[in-house]
């Protein structure tokens, strides 16, 4: 195979323009769905109603990832039906935003919410992290570790938004929405402009290796698509692997109490009269930051089940220091569940890009992250009952993030790339499909 000898350690521009759209489509989701059901839901129906709208909207989403894990190879444009999920979402972020303040119950606003809840988890999670997939199998994490900063970021930017909503002693949150919208919409724009499905569709390399022709590259994307045509990881083959089983529900389990917790900060924090809001926050957002972009480095460098272990420890961490009843304790699990927020995205696009087929990604990813967010889906409202109805308040959230750490860590060690390995052997021999060392020595 002729190589020519230029290499690249960066992404390229249209590498980075992917970046910043996957960025804008997580932090679209953080203003869109965090920010009022943990700063206005007390206007739109109540602490447990909110946090309700949000677990149903994510369980149609999660259906419609089922439905399209069926046929997600033969989908001839991502990009497009990732711009669609975009745009509806900032269309419901326009009214969530602009919509008068009710106090109680309206039917406008938690319908909006509702479409939002579905869409914007479409469109972060799923089809722009496809993309992502398409665009960097080999460099995943690193991406994914810097596109989702922006949940530190966001969160830590919600006792800026706070501040505005009341400004005036009444709610005003259109105001206070609107610089986040102006910014979730320039990077929807950035990706209608720059992004392509493939980044050979551009000019671009995948992983952004220039050690290939342009032509052998087309060469190698063209036989990718084809071969995903009859990618021998269906839907059905895809359920049947344990191992499937192990690394989804742990991605699961992490995501479930990054996200959940997150949802009610505001109610946690004010357990302890000596501790300020905004600086608690900020410090979320520092080492949310740190632990997003490390948990990335981990993941490319020495391989995404060692990033996972390190992120349930983290978790398993974070729910020890949190049952014990002292400002610096929660403070101490907080940073800690920061650390993995963030990450705990990263980890369902790194798994099906690092342990299946380029050809096979779409299809294990399409049933993967709908299976991680069945736990998303509920966290909210679990988050929300344990701490209003548990007689030890907070504590009992973080004595399940605990339990569930344990959990998740146990099955993130009895996961093995090796019998992925031999399940897809067994598949492809099944087809008819020659066998190689494809899947050997992955991390």
């Amino acid at each position: 195979m002729e190589q020519t000898q230029k290499k690249s350690i960066g992404f390229g521009f249209f590498g980075w323009m992917l970046l910043i759209f996957q960025a804008g489509a997580f932090f679209t989701q953080v203003v869109f769905t965090n920010y009022p059901m943990n700063i206005l839901a007390e206007f739109y129906g109540g602490g447990t109603f909110v946090p309700m709208i949000f677990t149903i909207g994510t369980f149609i989403a999660i259906i419609l990832q089922l439905i399209l894990s069926r046929f997600v190879g033969k989908i001839k444009n991502m990009k497009n039906l990732t711009l669609i999920f975009g745009a509806i979402s900032l269309l419901m972020g326009c009214v969530i935003a602009f919509y008068p303040v009710p106090f109680g119950i309206s039917a406008v606003w938690v319908a909006a919410y509702f479409v939002e809840s579905v869409c914007v988890n479409m469109y972060c999670t799923f089809t722009c992290s496809i993309l992502v997939g398409q665009w960097f199998p080999r460099r995943k994490g690193t991406i994914m570790g810097i596109a989702t900063l922006l949940f530190p970021i966001g969160n830590g930017l919600i006792s800026i938004f706070a501040a505005n909503v009341f400004k005036t002693g009444a709610p005003t949150p259109a105001s206070a929405f609107l610089p986040f919208l102006i910014a979730c919409i320039i990077t929807w724009v950035i990706g209608l402009i720059f992004v392509k499905d493939y980044p050979e569709q551009c000019g671009a390399y995948r992983d952004n290796d220039k050690s290939f022709t342009p032509e052998i590259a087309r060469k190698m994307m063209e036989e990718e698509i084809e071969n995903k045509k009859s990618t021998v990881w269906t839907t059905g083959h895809t359920f049947m692997s344990r191992d499937f089983w192990f690394i989804s529900v742990t991605c699961g389990l992490l995501l479930m109490f990054a996200v959940g917790m997150m949802t009610q900060t505001a109610t946690i924090v004010a357990q302890f009269e000596t501790l300020n809001y905004g600086m608690v926050m900020m410090l979320i957002m520092i080492f949310g930051i740190v632990g997003s972009y490390g948990l990335g480095i981990i993941d490319t460098k020495i391989g995404t089940k060692k990033a996972i272990a390190i992120a349930v420890i983290m978790m398993i961490l974070s729910g020890i220091f949190g049952t014990i009843q002292h400002p610096a304790c929660l403070i101490i699990a907080l940073i800690l569940l920061a650390m993995f927020m963030g990450a705990s995205s990263n980890f369902t696009v790194s798994a099906a890009a690092q342990y299946w087929r380029r050809e096979d990604f779409s299809s294990v990813f399409a049933c993967l992250n709908p299976v991680a967010n069945i736990f998303n889906a509920i966290t909210p409202s679990v988050i929300a009952f344990l701490l209003f109805s548990s007689p030890i308040g907070y504590r009992m959230c973080f004595i399940v993030t605990a339990i569930a750490g344990v959990v998740g860590l146990i099955l993130i060690l009895l996961f093995s790339a090796k019998h992925v390995k031999a399940t897809d052997d067994k598949f492809r021999s099944q087809a008819g499909k020659p066998l190689d060392d494809a899947l050997v020595g992955r991390k």
